[in-house]
C-alpha cells in the first residue's frame, strides 16, 4: 500500500511538473502569422529593420502632415500591428504620422520566443531609430499598451521621445504572473507562481529580475502620461499608481472608470481621443519656436 502512495505521489509531482512546463512554455510561445493586406483606409507602406539579434522586425508606416508630429504604436503581448489599428486610423486623420510594427516573435516578424518587454525594449528603440532618420524634424511621441508599455520602460538606453503614452503595465513579472494565476485558478494555487517564473527563465534564458518595468520608471525622459484601467485585475489599480508615483519627470495619469484589462481605446473610443489625442497635442505640437526634437 506504502508503495503504491508513492508511485501515485511520483506520478502526480510529474504530471505537475510537467504541466508546469508546458504552461511556461505556451506563455512565451511565438505568435506569429500573416497580418493580412494594409487597411484600404490608411496609407501605408511596408517596413522592415533588423533587431539586435538579427532578426527581421515588419511594419507598417503612414506619412502624415509635415510638422504635425509622429506616433510609433507598440501592441501588446499575443497581439501584433493590427491591434493598434484602431489608434493608428484616428491618430493619422489628425494629421500625425503613424508607425505599427509587429514585434519579434509577433506577426510577420522573425523570433523564437514572446519575452514580455525584455528584446521587444530593443525592436522599440530601433523603431523609434527608424522614424527618426525618415523624420527628423518632427517631435515623436511612443504609446505601448500591456507589453508594448512595458519595452518603453525597459528600453536600453531610455527612448528619448518627446511623449510617451504607457497604458497597462505590469510593475514586475512576479506581480504579473502571481496575479494571474490568483485571477484564474483562485489563491490557493499561488504557491505555483515561482515554479512558473523559473520555467519561463529556462525558457527564456534570463530571470524574472530582468522583468522589472518599476525599477525604470524614474528613468523615463520626457512627458509621461500612465493609463490605467479601474477594474484591471491583471495589472490592477494599485500596481498601476505605484508605477505613476515612483516615475520621475512631467507626469499625467489617467484612469479608465470600469475598465478592465482590454483595448482601452475600444472600452471608451471617445474618451480615449480627448485625453490621449490632447495630451499628444500638447507635446507634439508646441508652438515654441526654440522647442526642438529630443536627440
Amino acid at each position: 500500500m506504502k508503495r503504491r502512495w508513492i508511485v501515485a505521489a511520483t506520478v502526480c509531482l510529474l504530471a505537475c511538473g510537467g504541466a508546469v512546463w508546458t504552461c511556461g512554455a505556451l506563455l512565451v510561445a511565438p505568435r506569429r502569422e500573416p497580418v493580412g493586406e494594409p487597411p484600404l483606409d490608411l496609407p501605408v507602406t511596408a517596413l522592415a529593420f533588423n533587431d539586435a539579434g538579427g532578426r527581421t522586425i515588419r511594419g507598417w508606416f503612414a506619412q502624415g502632415v509635415p510638422g504635425e508630429g509622429a506616433v510609433l504604436l507598440l501592441h501588446g503581448v499575443r497581439a501584433d500591428r493590427t491591434a493598434m489599428l484602431g489608434r493608428a486610423r484616428w491618430l493619422h486623420s489628425q494629421g500625425y504620422s503613424v508607425m505599427l510594427i509587429d514585434f519579434q516573435s509577433a506577426g510577420e516578424s522573425d523570433g523564437d520566443a514572446i519575452t514580455l518587454g525584455y528584446r521587444e525594449a530593443d525592436d522599440a528603440v530601433r523603431a523609434l531609430s527608424w522614424i527618426r532618420q525618415r523624420l527628423p524634424h518632427e517631435r515623436i511621441a511612443v504609446a505601448g499598451t500591456s507589453m508594448g508599455g512595458a519595452a518603453i520602460l525597459l528600453a536600453r538606453p531610455p527612448l528619448r521621445a518627446e511623449a510617451l503614452v504607457i497604458e497597462q503595465v505590469y510593475p514586475t513579472i512576479d506581480e504579473a504572473v502571481r496575479d494571474r494565476i490568483d485571477l484564474h485558478l483562485g489563491h490557493a494555487f499561488s504557491f505555483l507562481a515561482p515554479v512558473l517564473l523559473r520555467t519561463m527563465s529556462w525558457h527564456l534564458g534570463f530571470g524574472p529580475e530582468a522583468l522589472r518595468p518599476i525599477d525604470h520608471v524614474d528613468g523615463l525622459i520626457g512627458p509621461t502620461l500612465f493609463v490605467a484601467g479601474e477594474k484591471d485585475k491583471h495589472v490592477t489599480l494599485a500596481q498601476s499608481m505605484a508605477l505613476y508615483a515612483r516615475a520621475g519627470g512631467k507626469k499625467e495619469l489617467w484612469v479608465v472608470p470600469g475598465a478592465r484589462h482590454v483595448d482601452l481605446y475600444a472600452f471608451d473610443t471617445q474618451e480615449w481621443r480627448t485625453q490621449v489625442g490632447g495630451f499628444l497635442q500638447r507635446n507634439l505640437r508646441n508652438n515654441d519656436e526654440d522647442s526642438v526634437p529630443v536627440r
